[in-house]
């Protein structure tokens, strides 16, 4: 499969440099589907313009990104526009680069869990076990899944910031398979540095560093768990908070943290996107606005607990989990943190023929994306529809995620059932049993 995963590589960078010779871009960049307040590239210029005159780009309500994003971003900004488009081009090589390294190391990693675990599955499982051949492809679909991605190239154009977020996302996912649980730590405080809600990746990367060190003889109620969760967590918050010292000291003061922490915090700019803030806190009384604020946010975070619980001996399907709980609920979402999930979903095609609503849920995608920048035409230039337009189909687009992340996460619990207790069940009259998933 070198040889088509090549192609396909080659293919989907002759696709975006194509695309950015057409208006695309242009269009693309105005799109509230592609680009956020925190995401958006003419945002990040017109904060750079500010820094290079003496102003603080954190004085107005136009730059939210970081410091160090900032010395980035005006490293970057000094080319010409059309090589600042093949470095655009260039990041997404390097996302496709990794996301080859993911795959392999992926597949190594699922056949040492499935050879460590073969003593607890049924003798009627042997077929659902994986084999090296049914890895060996994994390279193929996760490139392909990742080059003509429709999300992916739209971040691509715009010149979304978010591609330098899902870079270190998926050097942290990297690092965590080959078993540098301290340098995933760095890149998970990276990232979080950057966007903050990735710090509950930390989890994943803890457990599955307790996992390797304890070799399957796990307790997870013995003191050494505490101390190889608290180690990872130690590491990501030292590395966050060194780069916030770093930042202080580039701009001088902590003017920086009400606007980007506090911006997404707090989501005081209700710009129209595909989440489910901007409407709801549009049409909120003042009074009650903390009280939601706090309810919403927490959606973000919540179920990193019982995520956790459920899947400890499974930290990548639980660090997947988590980047989907991540782009439904943040405050402001954009196609970037989609195309992230779909590029890495091909890791678990061996999950997919016990799903249930894939075609539901396929169907809801294409129709939202198509649909969303209608909506927005027909409510803001030509004044034929309002705001309850734009929002169902944010409502309906958040809702295929979330079917797309449970129906996957239902798959998954299933097929472990299955290898831990085998396929078929009978009851004493000989008819089929059902067999009903619980926690």
């Amino acid at each position: 499969m070198v040889l088509p995963t090549a192609i396909s590589f080659v293919a989907g960078v002759i696709l975006r440099l194509s695309l950015f010779r057409s208006s695309l871009p242009e269009w693309l960049s105005t799109k509230t589907e592609v680009v956020t307040p925190l995401t958006s590239w003419s945002r990040a210029m017109e904060g750079l313009a500010l820094h290079r005159e003496g102003i603080s780009p954190y004085s107005g309500d136009l730059f939210h990104e970081t410091p160090l994003m900032l010395k980035v971003l005006g490293f970057i900004s000094r080319f010409s526009p059309n090589t600042i488009n093949l470095i655009f081009v260039l990041l997404d090589i390097i996302q496709g680069m990794i996301l080859l390294r993911i795959a392999n190391s992926f597949g190594k990693h699922m056949l040492l869990s499935q050879a460590a675990r073969v003593k607890d599955f049924h003798p009627d499982a042997k077929n659902l076990l994986l084999r090296k051949e049914d890895l060996m492809d994994l390279q193929f679909y996760v490139i392909v899944a990742f080059s003509f991605n429709p999300y992916s190239i739209s971040a691509c154009l715009a010149r979304s910031t978010a591609v330098f977020n899902n870079i270190i996302l998926l050097l942290a996912l990297f690092y965590m398979l080959k078993g540098n649980a301290i340098l995933s730590a760095v890149f998970v405080a990276m990232a979080a540095y950057i966007s903050m809600y990735p710090i509950i990746l930390c989890v994943p990367v803890a457990v599955h560093y307790f996992l390797i060190s304890r070799k399957g003889r796990v307790q997870y109620n013995d003191t050494t768990a505490g101390v190889s969760y608290l180690q990872i967590v130690g590491v990501t918050f030292v590395s966050l908070a060194l780069m916030l010292l770093f930042s202080m000291l580039f701009v001088g003061s902590w003017e920086f943290i009400p606007s980007t922490y506090g911006f997404i915090l707090g989501v005081p700019d209700l710009t129209p996107n595909l989440g489910l803030f901007w409407y709801f806190f549009t049409e909120m009384f003042e009074h009650f606005r903390t009280f939601f604020i706090c309810v919403f946010q927490i959606n973000a975070v919540i179920y990193t607990i019982p995520l956790a619980i459920r899947l400890r001996e499974h930290p990548p399907f639980l660090f997947f989990m988590l980047l989907n709980t991540i782009g439904i609920f943040k405050s402001y979402p954009s196609y970037g943190d989609v195309g992230l999930i779909f590029s890495l979903l091909p890791l678990w095609k061996h999950v997919y023929q016990y799903m249930r609503n894939t075609f539901v849920s396929v169907c809801m995608f294409l129709v939202c994306t198509v649909f969303a920048p209608i909506q927005y035409y027909l409510w803001i230039y030509a004044g034929s529809a309002n705001a309850n337009f734009y929002f169902a189909i944010s409502l309906a687009f958040s809702t295929a995620q979330i079917l797309m992340a449970t129906d996957l996460l239902f798959g998954f619990l299933k097929r472990e059932y299955f290898l831990r207790n085998g396929e078929k069940h009978k009851l004493p009259d000989g008819t089929d049993a059902q067999i009903i998933l619980d926690s």
